[in-house]
């Protein structure tokens, strides 16, 4: 039975589980006597299982040649297809909206974005909780597929090291089993293998924030945000003050590496994150960005020779760090000192500094949207060592083989995804820009979608930009640079390569 539910098309797994997720909001529904929520989701679970059974009947005896072109095409129809499953409850349950409306909210949480159309007060909590589920579940499925389906291409940020290739030509017995493994063999694996780890960090990160003094269904939705970086509150993103911000920003660093939960990667233990390039670079800014905003105002207050309050300078260096860490993961909370960062700070747009972070992105094979951090730390490298040969010409570039692929390889690469990224901003704001929004708002909306990081639009910029009253056109657009964001242009582009479709 289990052979047979694995060897379904990996867009009938998803869909089977998509429909059984329906149940836990039916349950709270019933839980706190909301019957009617509880009927919509029941109703849309029992329907969608039986349509899964009979697909998964009919596909029973399917054989997929090419396991790669078929796994790419169901990462696209999971992000634009799945989403009209998932929003028939809760298009049923808010009756005054369209079911366009609906499905933009499906995709903005299955994305892990996080942009919503409505105000938390409109919500019943087991929408905010059914929100919150699908963008933990986007979450994991976005971090299973760039390990199982992605890293096995060279896509997804896995490009600039070329692990897979190494692995592929080392003359190791593990090289014989990672060829000859297809890639829905590779799914259940590291299925088996990560979903322990994501369900127990997400249990232990909903614990801690309970015990910080949140209420129980905003804490397990925030431990789900956290986790699958979608930025997601049934109360707007506020949290339980420094203490629940703290354990927050101590969760997202997960999703600054996946060296912090794939101990397999570790040959040196914990000592490996030391010296591992995304989590240096992530941490850097978070200590960096945050001194310099503290400290732009501390040397205005010295020049001034005003009185400087020590307790807010603290508030000022925390305040900014978590937000800092929160963009730079693309889950996009912002912390209740934020406000007092922006005016110690001076700046007239601090925001522009998040949506630079939010740009950067977090660590390869993680929930983290954005250009990812690695791909960042190859142009760095090569950026070091041609100032390096300007003044020694004839210098031999060290650190060993795989810094020498980064530094040459991989930053060609990771450049080429650069361009190609500016090239997707481009397209996204002309396309906004036909709807008649103004430049501000079409820019703060592609980025928000491009880096899958939707509260950008209410913190970035001097107005707020309101998905709900952009028009459908625009947020249908708004949707697609959503899909494209977390797809990723390299992975869009292999999948229109001709050469992929031949036999």
């Amino acid at each position: 039975m289990v052979a047979r539910l694995t060897g379904q098309p990996l867009i009938v797994l998803v869909m089977g589980i998509g429909a059984a997720a329906m149940f836990l909001p039916a349950t709270h529904a019933l839980l706190v006597n909301d019957h009617r929520t509880a009927r919509a989701f029941f109703y849309s679970g029992v329907l969608f299982l039986t349509l899964f059974g009979m697909i998964a009947v009919a596909t029973s005896n399917m054989r997929i040649r090419r396991q790669a072109r078929s796994h790419l095409i169901s990462l696209v129809a999971t992000f634009t297809v799945i989403p009209v499953m998932l929003a028939v409850p809760f298009a049923e349950v808010v009756k005054d909206t369209s079911f366009l409306n609906a499905y933009f909210e499906m995709v903005s949480s299955l994305t892990t974005t996080g942009a919503t159309l409505f105000r938390p007060e409109r919500l019943p909590p087991s929408l905010h909780l059914w929100r919150a589920e699908v963008g933990w579940l986007g979450g994991f499925f976005v971090w299973l597929t760039a390990v199982a389906v992605l890293a096995p291409m060279n896509l997804g940020g896995f490009e600039v090291r070329g692990d897979s290739a190494e692995i592929a030509r080392a003359p190791s017995g593990m090289s014989q089993i990672t060829r000859v493994a297809d890639t829905s063999e590779r799914l259940v694996r590291y299925a088996v293998r990560l979903a322990p780890i994501y369900v127990g960090l997400t249990l232990m990160l909903w614990m801690l924030l309970y015990i910080a003094g949140e209420p129980a269904l905003v804490a397990v939705s925030h431990a789900m945000s956290v986790m699958a970086t979608s930025g997601i509150s049934p109360v707007g993103g506020g949290v339980s003050g420094v203490p629940g911000e703290a354990i927050m920003a101590l969760f997202m660093v997960f999703a600054l590496s996946r060296l912090t939960f794939a101990a397999d990667e570790r040959p040196e233990g914990w000592g490996s994150l030391l010296r591992d390039p995304e989590l240096r670079i992530g941490l850097l800014f978070v200590v960096v960005l945050p001194v310099l905003l503290a400290a732009r105002h501390w040397v205005g207050a010295i020049e001034q020779r005003t009185e400087t309050d020590f307790a807010s300078f603290l508030q000022t260096l925390w305040g900014a760090a978590f937000t800092t860490i929160s963009f730079l993961t693309t889950t996009g909370f912002e912390s209740d000192h934020w406000a007092t960062a922006r005016g110690w700070s001076g700046l007239e747009a601090p925001g522009l500094i998040l949506m630079g972070l939010a740009v950067f992105g977090g660590g390869v094979a993680t929930t983290a949207g954005g250009v990812k951090l690695l791909r960042v730390y190859a142009l760095y490298k090569h950026g070091l060592r041609e100032l390096e040969r300007l003044v020694h010409p004839h210098s031999i570039g060290g650190s060993g083989p795989i810094m020498r692929k980064i530094r040459r390889q991989g930053a060609y690469l990771a450049w080429i995804f650069f361009m190609l990224f500016a090239i997707s901003i481009a397209g996204f704001m002309l396309l906004l820009s036909t709807t008649g929004l103004d430049f501000d708002a079409v820019l703060l909306l592609t980025i928000a979608g491009l880096t899958t990081t939707g509260p950008l639009t209410h913190v970035v910029g001097s107005a707020p930009v309101d998905p709900a009253q952009i028009g459908d056109a625009a947020r249908m657009i708004y949707a697609a640079s959503m899909v494209v964001g977390r797809l990723e242009t390299l992975a869009i582009i292999a999948l229109l390569n001709p050469d992929f479709w031949r036999r």
